[in-house]
C-alpha cells in the first residue's frame, strides 16, 4: 500500500534571479497571481485577452491583428512559430551560432521540413552576406534567425538587413525574441519580421506559462491555406485562431492565472514606456559591464553587438565555473549560469532582466560576484570592479 507522503509548507529559497532566466518577478505580478480565477470563456476573461493582445502588439512594437499568448513555455510559442508555418517538404534555413538555432532546427524537422544552414561562430552574428549566399544556393521557403542568443550573450544586429534578403526570395522570416522582447530594441513591423515569438520569464520578469507570439497576414495566410494540418493539436495555429480570433471559440483551458500575470507584466511595460524600458536595460545593464571589465574580466561578446539582457562573462583562468556559481548559490543566493553547448565551462551567463535590471541588484550582483572570484583564487580587482559600477549607475 502507497503510504501517505509527509509534505511540509512550501517554503522555497529567496533568491535573487540573475542568470538567463527566469528573472525577479515584479511584486505586482505576483498580486495579479493571486486574483480569483474566473472562467476562459467567461465575458470578462474575453476583455482581458483583448487588453493581452492589445499590450502585447505595443511590446512587439506591431499592428498584427494574430498577436497572442500561447500557453505553455516560450518552447512552446517556438514550436507554434516553426511547426505552424514549415510545412512537410519546405526548407528552413537556421543559424548555426548558438544554442537556440539548434532547437529550431530540431523543431522544423519534426514538422517535416528539410534543415539547411547559414554558419557563424558560437559568440558571433550572422552576417548578412552569408544569409545571402545561403539563400542562393538552398533557396529556403522560411528563414529563423536567434535576434538575443541566449547561450552567447550576442544581439544580432542589422536585422532588417537580414530580413530583406528573405524576402527578397519569397521567404518568411521567424525572430527568436525570447531574450529580448521588452529589454533591447524590437521592432516587428519597422524591421519586416513575419513571425516572432518569445518567452515571458525574461525580460518582461512574468512566470512562464503564457508566451507572447506574432503573426504577420502572410505569415497567417500560410497557416490557413497549409494542405496537411500541423502535426500538433494543441498548437494548431488555425484551431487557435478560433479562441484567440473573434470567435472566442473553445479551444483549450487557457492558463488563467498565466494570463493575468502576462497582463500586470505587460501593463508594467506601457507605463515605463518601451523606449524607456530599452534604455533602462542599456544603461543598469552598461553598468554591470563596466564592473566586470574593470575587474578584469572580459565579455565574450564584442560591444558591437553585446547583448545587455544576457552578459556573458569569460570565465577567468585557474577559475571552475560551477565552484563560483555554487558558492553564490550557498554563500548569497544569487544565481547565475554557466555555458551551454560550444561554451560550456567558458562563460558565466548573467542576466540582467525586467525587475531584475535595478542599480540595487546589480550592485549586489557585483559585491557577491567579486567575493566569489576571490574566493576561488581568480586574479581580479573586486575595488576597482565595484566603483565602475557604483559611477556607471550614479543616481539610478
Amino acid at each position: 500500500m502507497v503510504e501517505k507522503p509527509a509534505v511540509g509548507e512550501l517554503t522555497p529559497p529567496d533568491r535573487t534571479l540573475m542568470g538567463p532566466g527566469p528573472s525577479e518577478v515584479h511584486p505586482r505580478v505576483l498580486r495579479a497571481m493571486s486574483t480569483q480565477l474566473v472562467g476562459h470563456l467567461d465575458p470578462s476573461f474575453v476583455e482581458i485577452m483583448d487588453e493581452v493582445q492589445e499590450l502585447l502588439r505595443y511590446t512587439f512594437r506591431t499592428d498584427n491583428e494574430w498577436t497572442i499568448p500561447v500557453s505553455g513555455t516560450g518552447s512552446a510559442a517556438m514550436e507554434a512559430a516553426v511547426a505552424n508555418v514549415v510545412e512537410p517538404g519546405d526548407t528552413m534555413l537556421v543559424p548555426t551560432n548558438g544554442y537556440f538555432g539548434g532547437r529550431m532546427a530540431s523543431m522544423a524537422e519534426r514538422a517535416g521540413g528539410d534543415v539547411v544552414h547559414v554558419d557563424a561562430p558560437w559568440g558571433e552574428p550572422l552576417d548578412p552576406a552569408d544569409v545571402a549566399a545561403a539563400f542562393d544556393e538552398h533557396q529556403p521557403d522560411v528563414f529563423g534567425f536567434v535576434h538575443a542568443e541566449t547561450s552567447t550573450g550576442v544581439l544580432q544586429p542589422n536585422v532588417p538587413e537580414l530580413t530583406d534578403v528573405a524576402h527578397d526570395h519569397d521567404a518568411l522570416v521567424i525572430a527568436d525574441s525570447v531574450t529580448s522582447l521588452g529589454g533591447v530594441e524590437l521592432k516587428v513591423d519597422d524591421w519586416g519580421i513575419d513571425v516572432a515569438y518569445s518567452g515571458p520569464q525574461k525580460c518582461l520578469s512574468c512566470p512562464p506559462g503564457a508566451s507572447p507570439l506574432t503573426l504577420n497576414d502572410r505569415a497567417m495566410d500560410k497557416v490557413l491555406s497549409r494542405e496537411e494540418e500541423a502535426r500538433s493539436w494543441y498548437l494548431d495555429l488555425s484551431l487557435l485562431e478560433g479562441y484567440w480570433g473573434e470567435d472566442r471559440a473553445y479551444h483549450h483551458t487557457a492558463p488563467i492565472t498565466n494570463v493575468y500575470a502576462l497582463r500586470e507584466a505587460l501593463r508594467l511595460v506601457a507605463e515605463e514606456g518601451i523606449e524607456q524600458r530599452w534604455a533602462r536595460h542599456r544603461d543598469v545593464a552598461g553598468a554591470l559591464k563596466s564592473g566586470v571589465e574593470a575587474m578584469g574580466l572580459e565579455m565574450n561578446a564584442p560591444d558591437d553587438y553585446w547583448l545587455p539582457s544576457l552578459n556573458a562573462v569569460r570565465v577567468p583562468d585557474g577559475v571552475t565555473d560551477t565552484d563560483v556559481t555554487g558558492y553564490l548559490l550557498d554563500q548569497y543566493d544569487l544565481e547565475i549560469a554557466t555555458g551551454l553547448g560550444d561554451l560550456d565551462g567558458d562563460i558565466f551567463r548573467i542576466g540582467c532582466m525586467g525587475y531584475s535590471a535595478r542599480a540595487e541588484t546589480v550592485s549586489y550582483l557585483m559585491a557577491a560576484l567579486g567575493d566569489a572570484l576571490d574566493a576561488q583564487g581568480a586574479d581580479v580587482d573586486v575595488e576597482s570592479g565595484l566603483a565602475a559600477t557604483a559611477a556607471a549607475l550614479g543616481d539610478r
